[in-house]
Formats: structure tokens, C-alpha cells, sequence
């Protein structure tokens, strides 16, 4: 049995952070999350896994690591996301003033908690978000991960996140920091709870009510690997592109466009160098551009150009098929199938639509592989 190197405090006493992290079916990675979160932090805190259905070892993981509060939610409401019913579950059991809600799949760097808590006081901030580091393994991931996050990056200037009296605000669900009484005041979860991109919704519900949002990019606290497959990726991707780019379709052509640009200007630039013609220096600039635009979102140098070379075609596909999928009313994730375009109290998707959430920080996000 695990057990943590820091543990929780009695029940008697309130602790200063309660960790929420809802679980579905992640017997791959909630063992060294929960790993990383259990250990000396520097606060004291309280973590509540909230089981989600699953059909794998998560609950048996979670209930290995000592002090860890497993949880099992409602049954899922109509037009609930299943996240939102877990987060909403977890919420109602905890003690604290600021709640952490964080993501199965992310590992959490040493005394990340205490800073975190440390800036959002100091940033005087009701909500705050990290945009975890990127780890990419599989050629999938490594090729069509750094398209996308560049495409953010360019599509929602991230400094303007920090702008109080911007429209543009962010938050990314994988690790969201919040000050109860804000949290409590704005309906929490249960006023997003149909909303696909409730980590926006949320963000956007904050900032309405003139609550202080704060995001960056969070290499030095968190990282995660949000898809392990291909099917994982797609469906992921699926689910949320549409809501985040207004122009899907325009974007897809883009993407086509320059991919089929990348590979005319090395057929030139090979040519050139061939014939000794200047001309490759014309093939050369092109991709010196193109590599530009997609490092904006920091992957390694290899991801770039895999992206380059293959994954501004895969972008493409998923975007149309977001596409299709939204228009067809639905979208499915993790055995469930969801109706997009339902409303919520605090924002609908039609209101996000024209108005998308970037999920990433000035500095883009810096993957491994």
C-alpha cells in the first residue's frame, strides 16, 4: 500500500487547500499524480478523488494512498458533463478555503502547492490556472500537439489573459486554484455544469462578476500527458476545437495550405542546392516561417518539424471533424456522448464561440518526449 510522505491533517483541523481531482478510468496516471500531490508540500491539505464510474483500477488505486478521501458522485444529471458532476461532488465534501482542481494526469512538481497559493494571494487572485508543461510520446502527440498549441498561441494573444478589463480570459482545466468564497459566490461547477469547456465557462463566470483571474503557464508547478494514443488524441480534440477556434473550417484550409507550402519549398530548396541556385534560399525562408509560427508553442525542435512535415495535416482532419461533430449535435468522450450547444446559467457555447478561450500562456508550452 502507498502511503504519503506528508500527511493530510485529522479531520479535526481545517487544512488550507483541498485537492479535488476527478477520476475516470485512469488507472494509468492517477497513481503518480497522487504520488506527486502526497508529497511534503509545505501547506496542508486535503485530497478527495472523486471516482467517476470507473470500470478499471482507479478507485483501488486511490483508496491505496493514505489520508485520500474517495469519493463517488451523484448520478449524472441530464445534460451534465461528467466531469462537472464529479468536481460539483467533490466540491460539497471540502473543508477549505481554496480548493485545487486538478486532473488525473498531471504530475505535480515539489512544493508547487505552497507557491501556487503563495502567487494567487499575492496576485490577489480569485482564480488561478497554471497551463501545464506538455509531455509527448507517441508520433501522434509529437507531430499534431505543437501545431496545435501554436495555432492558440496565435489565435488568442495570451498576454491580453492577465487584462482585467479584457473580454479574452483563460483557465485550464487541469489545474485551477480557487478561493472558495469567490467560488461559492459564482455558483461554482454547478453553474457550468453542461458546459463542454467548463474550465472556460468557469474562468469567463469569474471574471463577470469581477472576480480576478490570473493564468500562465505553468512549467514550474505542473505537467501532463493529456492523450496516450491516437483514439484518445482525436477524440479529445474532437470534443473541444470547435468551441475553441470560430473559424474551423477556414483554419483547416490554412493548415493544408501551409503544409502543402512546407513540402513544395524543401522539393525547391533541394533543387537549389542541387543546381547550386539561389533559388533554395526562397525554399529555405519558407520553412524558416513556417517553423516560426509553430514554435510558438515551445516543443522541442524534432516536434517542430514532425508538426511541420506531418502534423499541420492531422490538425486539419481534426478540425474538420470537430466540425462535423458539433454540427451533427453531439460529441462523445470516455463512453459518453454529449449534446453540444446546451446552455448553462452562467455562459452558453454560442456565447463562446465567437469569443474562444485560449488554454496557453506568452510563452507557449515546452514539451518532452
Amino acid at each position: 500500500m502507498n502511503s504519503s510522505l506528508a500527511t493530510p491533517p485529522p479531520a479535526s483541523s481545517i487544512p488550507e487547500v483541498s485537492i479535488i481531482i476527478p477520476a475516470r478510468n485512469e488507472e494509468a496516471s492517477l497513481s503518480d499524480c497522487l504520488q506527486s500531490l502526497t508529497a511534503p508540500s509545505g501547506v496542508t491539505f486535503e485530497i478527495i478523488v472523486v471516482d467517476d464510474a470507473s470500470t478499471d483500477r482507479t478507485r483501488s488505486i486511490a483508496e491505496s494512498f493514505a489520508g485520500v478521501r474517495v469519493l463517488s458522485p451523484d448520478p449524472l444529471r441530464q445534460g451534465w458533463t461528467g466531469k462537472n458532476n464529479a468536481l460539483i461532488a467533490g466540491a460539497k465534501e471540502a473543508r477549505s478555503q481554496w480548493l485545487l482542481f486538478t486532473d488525473a494526469d498531471t504530475v505535480h512538481l515539489p512544493g508547487s502547492l505552497a507557491r501556487a497559493l503563495v502567487e494567487a494571494k499575492n496576485q490577489r487572485a480569485d482564480l488561478l490556472s497554471y497551463s501545464p508543461e506538455q509531455v509527448v510520446v507517441t508520433f501522434a502527440e509529437r507531430a499534431v500537439m505543437p501545431v496545435i498549441f501554436a495555432e492558440l498561441a496565435k489565435q488568442y494573444p495570451p498576454h491580453k489573459v492577465r487584462e482585467q478589463s479584457v473580454e479574452i480570459v483563460a483557465a485550464n482545466g487541469q489545474y485551477i486554484l480557487v478561493r472558495r468564497a469567490a467560488y461559492d459566490a459564482v455558483g461554482g461547477h454547478g453553474a457550468v455544469a453542461t458546459e463542454i469547456l467548463e474550465d472556460v465557462a468557469l474562468a469567463r463566470l469569474f471574471r463577470n462578476a469581477g472576480q480576478r483571474v490570473y493564468f500562465r503557464y505553468g512549467e514550474d508547478a505542473v505537467r501532463t500527458r493529456m492523450y496516450r494514443n491516437w483514439a484518445q488524441l482525436r477524440d479529445g480534440w474532437t470534443k473541444n476545437l470547435a468551441l475553441l477556434f470560430p473559424r474551423p473550417e477556414f483554419l483547416a484550409f490554412q493548415s493544408l495550405t501551409l503544409w502543402f507550402a512546407a513540402w513544395s519549398a524543401l522539393a525547391i530548396a533541394g533543387s537549389g542546392v542541387t543546381s547550386r541556385h539561389f533559388v533554395w534560399i526562397f525554399g529555405a525562408a519558407l520553412w524558416l516561417l513556417i517553423y516560426r509560427r509553430i514554435r510558438a508553442a515551445h516543443f522541442s525542435t524534432v516536434n517542430n518539424l514532425l508538426a511541420i512535415a506531418f502534423g499541420l495535416p492531422m490538425f486539419a482532419y481534426l478540425l474538420q471533424r470537430s466540425k462535423k461533430a458539433h454540427a451533427g449535435g453531439q460529441v462523445s468522450w470516455k463512453g459518453r456522448t454529449y449534446a453540444t450547444g446546451a446552455p448553462s446559467r452562467g455562459t452558453s457555447t454560442a456565447m463562446q464561440v465567437p469569443k474562444p478561450i485560449s488554454r496557453i500562456e506568452s510563452q507557449g508550452l515546452k514539451a518532452k518526449s
